[in-house]
């Protein structure tokens, strides 16, 4: 696991879903100290934070592409257009 102090938000999305599940494991296994749950947990909520982040980032990018009658591309709208 990387150092604590790194920064959580330098993180790309896989990176910090791959130590959130690592750390995930860890407390559901129970392999190690109390005072080591805590921190391990805190850097859990941030990595938590971090991802659901970054995939609402990407949920705004994305766009919902339309077609046309003869099946190509007509345009594109905001995904949450209905």
């Amino acid at each position: 696991m990387p150092d604590a102090k790194e920064d959580v938000a330098s993180l790309s999305f896989e990176a910090a879903l791959k130590e959130l599940e690592g750390i995930v494991d860890q407390l559901e296994k129970g392999s190690v100290a109390l005072e080591q749950s805590i921190a391990i947990y805190a850097r859990g909520e941030a990595l938590k934070k971090h991802c659901e982040g970054l995939l609402r980032s990407a949920e705004q990018r994305i766009e919902k592409i339309t077609l046309g009658p003869d099946g190509r591309p007509s345009g594109a709208e905001p995904l949450d257009a209905g």
